[in-house]
This record gives C-alpha cells, structure tokens and sequence, in this order.
C-alpha cells in the first residue's frame, strides 16, 4: 500500500493564500480546516452538466472548508461552517471505492485544494488498483500554477470557475482584488496542459473522459462583469472554449446582513448574458433554465443533502453526520 505523505500541512502553501501555518499541529490558515481531512458528503450527484452527470451520477466528494470564501458561498454551512466529517487516508480511500463500484462516471472532487495531500493518495491508491474513472477537479479557479502543474498529472477533468473579472468585485466578495489575474493564469495553464473538455456531449449519453470546462456563475446586479468574463475568456481561448454560463445564484444570510447580491438574477439579466455568450461563438455552451432549488444543498440533513438526488433515489456512500467532530 502506498504511504501517505502530510507534509505538505506542516508549512502550507497550497493556495494562494500561502497561510504557512502547520495545520499537522492542529494550525488552522484561512481554510479553518487542519491536516485532518473534513468531509461533509460523499455521494452519487444528478446536478453537474449533462456531460458529468450522465445517467448514473457524477461521484462527488464535497470537502469541509474553502480556501477562496466568497460570503455569497451556496455551500456556506461547509466552507464556512465546517459541517462534516474527520475521515483518514484509509477511511476515505475506502469510502471511494464503495462511490466508484456504484457506477458513477467520475469522481468528482468538490473545493479540494486545501485537501491535496488527502486527494493524491486518493488518485494514486486507485489508479495503482485499477480504477479508470476519470478524476475532477471542481474549483474556485483560486488555485497556484504551481499546485495545478502537479495536480494536472493526477487529474483527468477540471472545471475552474472564472468568477470575476472586476478586482473591485473580487476583494467585496473574497478579499483578494488579484482573484481575476490568479484565475487566469490557472486556467492558461489548465488549457495547455489537459486541452478542451472532451467528448462533449451536451445530451449526457456520452460523459467526458478529459480536458477543462469554465464555469460562470451570474451575479444579481453585475451583469457587466459577466459581459466582461466572457469577452476575455473568448480573446483568451477563442469559441471552443467549454463554457457553463449558470444562473443559479441564491442569496445566502450574509448576502441580506451586506445588503449587496441580496436577490436572485432576474431573466432581463441571464438574458443579457446569455445573448453575449452566443454572439461571441460560443459552440460549447451549457446555459442554464430557470433554476428550481433541487440543487441548493441543507448538509444539515444526514442523508442527503440535495432534494435533487433524493428524486433519483441516491444516498450517501457511508454514513454522514452534520456537526464538526
């Protein structure tokens, strides 16, 4: 069996953040999260793109703790809250297999990036057996080239977020006004690496196997900022460019107690978006149709935190509590 190597955690460095606390002493940087892996949900998922999801379910781990910590956050009660479970390389190794013998089209791991250490051992354990699902990353896009280089070596799938162009935007709602200059850069690398998203099949019949796909998610006022996003995104990387150009935004707590993003985008507004993302070209393009809430998660709830997979009959792979221990 492979040996688990922490140390990373001891001075850490792994976001842009570059907090440099010893989290294998119990310190805790800007994630709140120790060298101890928190998981607040492990289970097959229906609300990705066609293209992930499939028909069977994409595998998602959701991990507790953010390293990017937008206050708009839907997953607030874990990347804020810190809802979850302490899981060892082993247990969670363990609890991946179970997910991958389901049948799922990938595993896909959710706010991962103060957790690497976790997760390599993870790819590599299941690659040395013989798993050969595909590995993705799901992000902030807030994410070190110097990390990614590596990471890109396990990985098979990415999908970033580009959420800002604004630096203005970035720092009201992370604090880090470089998030544009920091995404962009990730993403130059992402794409010179592992290419486009392929297959791309927008039906979901055929899932992808490789390569990166951007997600944006609109804001409720900052229409601008997404004609901007795309506007660069296209310069940068041109039409084939893999794009989710989401509407879903929820106003969480902390958006009513700031009186800022403190609605939902309304249709004049994805509208607006969504005519510029097909004015420009965009071939492969998900948009998004008037979001219901099936997908908006309650970790508080053991079993199942999102009414959408609780409509495709999905449970957990083990069991979930929903306190820190």
């Amino acid at each position: 069996m492979l040996a688990f190597d922490n140390q990373q955690y001891q001075c850490c460095t792994l976001c842009p953040r570059e907090c440099h606390c010893n989290r294998l002493a119990g310190a805790n940087g800007f994630c709140a999260e120790s060298g101890q892996c928190r998981v607040a949900h492990i289970g097959a998922h229906f609300g990705e793109e066609p293209c992930i999801s499939g028909q069977n379910g994409s595998g998602t781990i959701f991990f507790s703790g953010c390293s990017c910590g937008c206050f708009f956050c839907q997953n607030h009660q874990i990347s804020q809250g810190h809802l979850g479970e302490l899981l060892s390389p082993e247990e969670l190794l363990e609890r991946s297999r179970n997910l991958a013998r389901r049948g799922v089209h990938n595993l896909n791991f959710v706010t991962p990036e103060h957790f690497w250490p976790h997760i390599r051992f993870l790819c590599q354990s299941l690659r040395q057996e013989g798993y050969e699902l595909p590995f993705l990353w799901n992000s902030s896009g807030f994410s070190k080239v110097e990390m990614l280089a590596e990471q890109s070596r396990y990985i098979d799938i990415f999908l970033p977020d580009y959420k800002f162009a604004d630096p203005e935007l970035a720092q009201r709602c992370m604090g880090r006004p470089d998030y544009p200059e920091i995404a962009l850069s990730a993403l130059r690398l992402l794409v010179d690496r592992k290419g486009f998203l392929r297959p791309f099949d927008s039906s979901g019949e055929i899932t992808a196997s490789c390569g990166v796909m951007v997600r944006h998610l609109v804001l409720p006022g900052q229409v601008q900022d997404t004609l901007t996003v795309l506007n660069l995104l296209h310069r940068e990387f041109g039409s084939d460019l893999p794009l989710s150009l989401m509407r879903q935004f929820t106003p969480m707590p902390e958006c009513h107690a700031r009186k800022f993003l403190d609605r939902k985008v309304s249709t004049a507004e994805y509208a607006l978006a969504a005519d510029e993302a097909m004015r420009l070209g965009f071939r492969r393009l998900f948009l998004q149709d008037d979001d219901d809430g099936s997908f908006l998660p309650d970790f508080r709830l053991r079993q199942q935190p999102f009414a959408g997979n609780r409509e495709h009959g999905q449970q957990p792979d083990g069991p979930q509590i929903s306190g820190n221990t």
